[in-house]
């Protein structure tokens, strides 16, 4: 019988679905409530399962997308037999405040905003399925992601709406002095690690970042002076929960998944400014 995996989402159209389809498998919403009869017809033996990031304000909504659609795809998994399912946990959120920078996995895990704290809740289910229920799981925790394709709308990364609004001739707005850090990893970068984790790091969180603090200032310099925009930002005042400083440990990764990252932030700016131009002309 065929191995396959399946890319779980809480949308549609990601990355790591697009690689995983061109190697011969599939896609599937993670708020179907059919998922246990989806994965069982099409035989899944691995499920990577990325919920998606959705608003700040507390309510029901994160939690019934992002909690209970990856406790669907959890139990979806067990029935359909799959060995091991590859988590998408949110290094950006994961650990709050973080006292250490870079942040090693075993940092406190404080998020201060309702999508980490679902995050967390995810990666203890994890760990219950494990020990009890015998369904193996790697959680990576990613930094923030850029790159092409991403969505600059609703939650989206600062990236992909600083390239929006720069190809739409407008001003960006950064939150904040702009002196706030994150650390930024290509998206190539972080399918490369899903990709590495099918088989490696069973029982991990494994942080997937690259180990250095990018000002948010630096990189709207770097777009703008890119793209020939000679504006400056605007600014607004700081939005609430938002971490000062981010930078992740991606040591575990190196040991425990063969994984560096391999995108320069310079190089992954002109390759999403790239596309986004093409968007805009298109």
């Amino acid at each position: 019988m065929a191995q396959k995996v399946f890319s779980a989402t809480g949308r549609r159209k990601t990355s790591v679905a697009r690689v995983f389809l061109k190697e011969g498998t599939g896609n599937v919403s993670i708020n179907d409530r059919a998922l246990d009869e989806y994965f069982g017809r099409e035989t899944a033996r691995m499920i990577v399962l990325q919920p998606f990031r959705v608003t700040q304000t507390v309510g029901n909504y994160d939690a019934e997308v992002n909690v209970v659609g990856s406790l669907n795809v959890l139990q979806g998994a067990l029935a359909a037999g799959a060995r091991k399912v590859v988590f998408m946990a949110s290094g950006g959120t994961l650990y709050g405040m973080p006292e250490d920078l870079p942040t090693k996995e075993g940092h406190p895990h404080q998020p201060v905003c309702p999508y980490g704290v679902a995050k967390k809740a995810v990666v203890d289910y994890l760990r219950y399925y494990r020990e009890v229920q015998g369904l193996e799981y790697t959680a990576l925790a990613p930094s923030n992601i850029y790159g092409p394709r991403q969505d600059p709308h609703g939650e989206a990364g600062v990236i992909a709406i600083f390239a929006a609004k720069l190809f739409a001739g407008d001003r960006p707005t950064i939150y904040g002095d702009g002196e706030q850090t994150r650390d930024f990893v290509y998206v190539d970068d972080v399918v490369d690690a899903a990709m590495r984790a099918v088989d490696r790091a069973d029982g991990l969180l494994v942080n997937i970042g690259t180990g250095e603090e990018t000002s948010v200032q630096r990189v709207y310099d770097a777009m703008a002076g890119l793209v020939g925009f000679d504006e400056p930002a605007r600014y607004g005042g700081a939005r609430q929960g938002d971490v000062r400083r981010s930078c992740l440990d991606p040591g575990r990764a190196a040991i425990h998944l063969g994984w560096k990252p391999f995108t320069t932030l310079d190089d992954g700016l002109r390759q999403t400014l790239d596309w986004f131009r093409h968007r805009a002309s298109a």
